[in-house]
């Protein structure tokens, strides 16, 4: 059964038993713990914990998921991936345990024919009733284990919904292992389908099966996960995930690279690198058409870090030429067509894997030179071994990865301190997961006040697309830790209220600010947040009075702000759609910031925008607006609206029911946000300019509205005082000025040639002074010349034989010295090795307060102690005359 057949036969077998079909969420997860999407829960957690009602109570999907927490289980085992299909049929307190598990039965064993001699069930310890429904399918006791929490009781790693899984597991035989059932032997039995009953509530806690139960959801819920890779494995009889339909082509292209046939699951070396590319190279290709791009840190780094691996494995394949761009191709020719995204994005794809290959590259050259250092170093110090400080420079500062470093150190006949490099992996780590740990803590307390105020009064009545004023009710006050009673004049806090015509921050639009006004007291709104989905949070201070919960109040939005958000937020949509014009539809949106008067764009795009190419989307921009296009919004299914070519944003979170904003035939997009009325109420804009924020990521910022026309009378007023001094029309102000500045370079052309002609001058009269010694001869100055090192070099060519030059000025309070020497000059009674101008200058260097610096024939030295500078020239002539005279030594 190919795995289209599978997916389908799935969304069938859950439709006919009333379960309504919810599109992937993409990668990038709209909840602040989460890293990257890692199950088809992610999307449905508020559902879960009751912060939100469903549509409908039964959903199924074919989720998008991505875990690198077992990378290095990849490739070197059947069954794990760092991206998967995850298969989810869904309960929001409707059905449970019965259900979920006599369907689970009937689909495996009636509609994709598996033998249900092989297949095995685990439970949790002490759940009982699921035992016995598996016994009451048909399932014998004898193949169902009981396993604790580690295994059988599952979350998304944080706090939140949680509960005691069932997990049916598929029997592969004997040579995938030994005999004894999921609890002996994960690789021969191996997990298909886990089925969740979501009933609990788990706090912080330190890993995996280490966490306390510390409540009930609101209702007992289903959310279950069978993965599509490892069952396309068995129905298609095929040993691991790499060689289903889902990455076969991928991985024939390796084998085509790399010159050589795949060896199959025999345990080498090479089989496992065959199978980390072809599957690191899907993971690839949908973390950057769903808007991740690499980075030093956060799921950026993943995304890196999955590049890298791919690369490091295929060269090991003896694959030299690019690798990513190929295989990131083949990814989207075989998936693109159940996963549009992917041909949607794949120039960005190509162009984002191209520049981090080259990129890599690049550091493997600067790598192996350090590493090439530090092997000389090792080798000629006899200490026959490299340090883990080393070796972890290479790997943190240049990305140079710890294999490559052991491959040549063990080449080198040498070894890599591997105890002190993982120590301080582990010391970054730890500082890494603190400082993560900390900011995820604080964001789960908030979380957890929102959960109290929305359980005790529920959640925000937003009534500001109809308006800007509304009569309201003060539900909650919150400090920074708890729910407080009372503020008083002064007092910053968060209040939420029961109806608000705020629009909280959300779809880079900033939160509205205004007033709250009580019957005693008067709060300025500085700020408007969203808490949960549909709690919105003001951020207060108290300007007069008292406030408590429960008050009535008049809440009226600073309606001018508004207004030009709107125009900045109508702007930005246009300036979109533009920008794709010109430059492609690569150029999606990456990140936005729409503020009164302002905005920010990022956009996905590998080059520079030439400014030509700016020009073009600006005029494009206004010449649309000034046409005034209709603005509408409606609402729609998300199905339904991505149907009809709205386009969905990256990193936003959306629900079932999606509200769509079109600005003429040229914008659709799903949005939140407010806008104007008409398109032409939007311009003018102006854009400011364009620059780099990352790789393959640009960012366009811009004026809107009366902002843009202050930039432009404030440039105007530029112009003409510009021409006013040049005494020309405005007009005329840039060819004047270019001529002007003609002038000028030819004129500084000619005083530096006059100056270089004095310098020279100057230098041959210090020459022809110079002092004869027995050995040579020395020139030794104290000169009003900033530029000593010319001078002296010129004296030195000027003067031929051996000899020195001690040169000294001072200006800005600071006194210099230079020494210059022939090469040939002898010195004799100083140390074995060669002595260089520096050390006619350490005792100088004291006496004006500072050090000597150089080596060889040229050295200088300064000081913050001018008055002493006669004194330091005086002291190196005579360091400089004692080694002419002896000269038994060349100073070198």
């Amino acid at each position: 059964m190919r795995s289209s057949d599978i997916r389908s036969t799935f969304l069938g077998f859950f439709q006919e038993r009333g379960h309504r079909a919810v599109p992937s969420s993409p990668l990038i997860p709209s909840d602040p713990t989460l890293l990257l999407a890692n199950a088809g829960m992610n999307q449905f957690e508020p559902y879960f914990a009751g912060e939100a009602v469903p549509e409908h109570p039964r959903a199924m999907s074919v989720q998008k998921c991505a875990r690198t927490s077992d990378i290095e289980n990849v490739g070197r085992t059947a069954r794990h991936a760092t991206f998967f299909e995850m298969l989810g049929n869904f309960s929001f307190g409707d059905y449970f345990k019965s259900e979920a598990i006599s369907w689970a039965w009937e689909l495996f064993t009636r509609h994709y024919n598996l033998d249900p001699e092989r297949l095995w069930v685990t439970v949790y310890l002490d759940d009982d009733e699921a035992e016995r429904l598996w016994r009451r399918v048909g399932v014998p006791s004898e193949r169902i284990q009981r396993l604790g929490m580690e295994d059988n009781y599952w979350s998304m790693g944080v706090p939140g919904p949680c509960g005691p899984s069932s997990e049916l597991h598929y029997d592969r035989g004997p040579s995938f292992g030994v005999e004894g059932g999921p609890a002996v032997d994960g690789e021969r039995y191996q997990e298909l389908w886990n089925l969740v009953f979501m009933q609990n509530i788990r706090g912080e806690g330190s890993g995996k099966g280490d966490y306390p139960i510390v409540g009930e959801l609101p209702a007992r819920n289903i959310d279950t996960g069978l993965g599509l890779d490892r069952l396309a494995a068995v129905l298609q009889g095929v040993d691991t995930v790499c060689e289903t339909d889902l990455l076969a082509p991928s991985l024939r292209l390796v084998q085509e690279m790399a010159g050589r046939e795949y060896p199959g699951r025999d345990g080498s070396e090479a089989s496992t690198s065959f199978r980390v590319v072809a599957e690191h190279a899907r993971s690839i290709a949908f973390l950057v058409a769903d808007g991740v791009l690499p980075a030093r840190d956060g799921r950026g780094y993943v995304l890196r870090r999955l590049m890298r691996r791919a690369i490091r494995h295929a060269r090991r394949l003896g694959i030299d030429e690019p690798v990513l761009s190929p295989l990131t191709g083949s990814v989207i020719a075989n998936l693109g067509g159940a996963w549009p995204e992917l041909e949607r994005q794949s120039a960005l794809i190509r162009q984002v894997v191209t520049a981090e290959e080259e990129g890599f590259e690049r550091t493997l050259r600067q790598g192996s030179r350090l590493l090439e250092s530090a092997i000389t170093r090792a080798t000629s110090g006899g200490s026959g071994s490299i340090s883990g400080q080393t070796a972890f420079e290479l790997h943190d500062t240049y990305g140079f990865p710890i294999d490559l470093t052991l491959d040549a150190a063990r080449s080198a006949g040498l070894t890599v301190d591997q105890d002190a490099f993982e120590a301080l992996i582990e010391e970054q780590r730890s500082q890494a997961h603190r400082a993560g740990q900390g900011r995820k803590g604080d964001a789960v307390k908030r979380q957890d006040l929102y959960r109290r105020v929305n359980a005790e009064h529920g959640l925000t009545d937003f009534v500001g697309y109809d308006t800007t004023t509304a009569e309201t009710r003060l539900v909650a006050l919150l400090s920074d830790t708890d729910i407080v009673q009372s503020a008083r004049e002064g007092d910053e806090l968060e209040v939420v209220l029961s109806r608000s015509p705020f629009y909280a921050e959300s779809g880079g639009q900033v939160g509205d600010t205004g007033t709250l006004r009580t019957s005693g007291a008067l709060l300025r709104v500085l700020d408007t947040r969203p808490g949960l989905d549909g709690l919105h949070v003001h951020t207060v201070r108290v300007e007069e009075g008292e406030i408590r919960p429960g008050e009535e109040a008049e809440a009226v939005v600073d309606a001018d702000r508004r207004a030009a958000t709107a125009r900045s937020h109508s702007a930005t949509h246009v300036l979109h759609a533009m920008l794709r014009r010109v430059l492609g539809d690569h150029a999606a949106q990456r990140g936005s910031r729409v503020e009164p008067g302002r905005l920010r764009f990022d956009f996905a795009h590998f080059s520079g925008v030439e400014p030509g190419e700016l020009a073009a989307v600006q005029t494009l921009v206004n010449d649309y607006l000034l046409d005034d296009p209709d603005v509408r919004v409606w609402e729609a299914s998300r199905a339904d609206a991505e149907a009809a070519g709205a386009v969905a944003l990256f990193g936003e979170r959306y629900g079932t029911r999606v509200r769509v904003v079109d600005i003429g035939d040229a914008s659709r997009e799903l949005c939140g946000g407010t806008h104007v009325g008409h398109g032409s109420q939007a311009g003018p804009v102006h854009i400011l300019g364009e620059s780099s924020i990352g790789t393959g990521l640009r960012r366009v910022e811009a004026l809107t509205g009366a902002d843009a026309l202050r930039h432009h009378d404030h440039q105007r007023d530029l112009l003409t005082e510009l021409a006013d001094l040049l005494h020309v029309r405005p007009d005329e102000a840039p060819a004047r000025l270019r001529q002007r500045l003609a002038t000028l370079a030819e004129t500084q052309r000619a005083l530096a040639s006059l100056r270089d002609a004095d310098l020279d001058a100057h230098a041959a009269r210090l020459a022809a002074s110079a002092e004869d010694l027995p050995g040579g001869w020395l020139v030794a100055r104290v000169v009003d010349e900033p530029d000593l090192r010319s001078l002296a070099t010129r004296i030195l060519a000027h003067r031929g034989g051996d000899g020195a030059v001690v040169l000294g000025t001072a200006s800005g309070g600071k006194a210099s010295l230079v020494a210059a020497v022939r090469d040939g000059l002898l010195a004799a009674g100083r140390s074995p090795g060669p002595v260089h101008a520096r050390d006619l200058l350490v005792s100088a260097a004291r006496a004006v307060g500072g050090g000597a610096g150089g080596k060889g024939p040229l050295a200088s030295a300064g000081g913050r102690r001018p008055e002493h500078l006669a004194t330091a020239v005086e002291l190196a002539s005579a360091e400089a005359r004692r080694l002419i005279t002896e000269g038994s030594r060349r100073i070198r």
